[in-house]
């Protein structure tokens, strides 16, 4: 098992970009590390206090084969100064890739949290 970790920014709090942000990170994850949702054990979502519009869960839900997913939503900590609009997510996976093989994802500003994967 191992776990992959995203994030992505949305430009305002509205359900439809919610949903659809996280949407296109679940997918490019699942491309980027040729996963299919079979193969996830849980995914977790955080968002920052100003996106209210939708839970992320329930745009990753209108993605094929995660009907059976267990996806599970949660408040990103309230810090001083950190990125606003933002979405993150935690894939638990069932995969034989190694640590060093994982491509995790960040996109849009979130490509900010962590500047030494934007080669990836």
């Amino acid at each position: 098992m191992r776990g992959i970790r995203g994030a992505i920014t949305v430009g305002e709090n509205k359900k439809e970009e919610i949903w659809q942000a996280a949407r296109i990170l679940l997918s490019q994850i699942l491309r980027r590390n040729k996963v299919q949702a079979e193969d996830i054990g849980a995914v977790i979502f955080s968002a920052t206090d100003d996106l209210t519009a939708a839970f992320p869960s329930t745009g990753a839900r209108q993605l094929p084969g995660f009907d059976l997913v267990p996806l599970f939503d949660t408040r990103q900590c309230a810090i001083d100064e950190s990125m606003d609009h933002c979405i993150r997510v935690l894939l638990l996976v069932d995969t034989e890739r190694k640590q060093s093989e994982i491509q995790h994802v960040y996109m849009g500003r979130a490509q900010e949290l962590r500047p030494d994967l934007r080669n990836f």
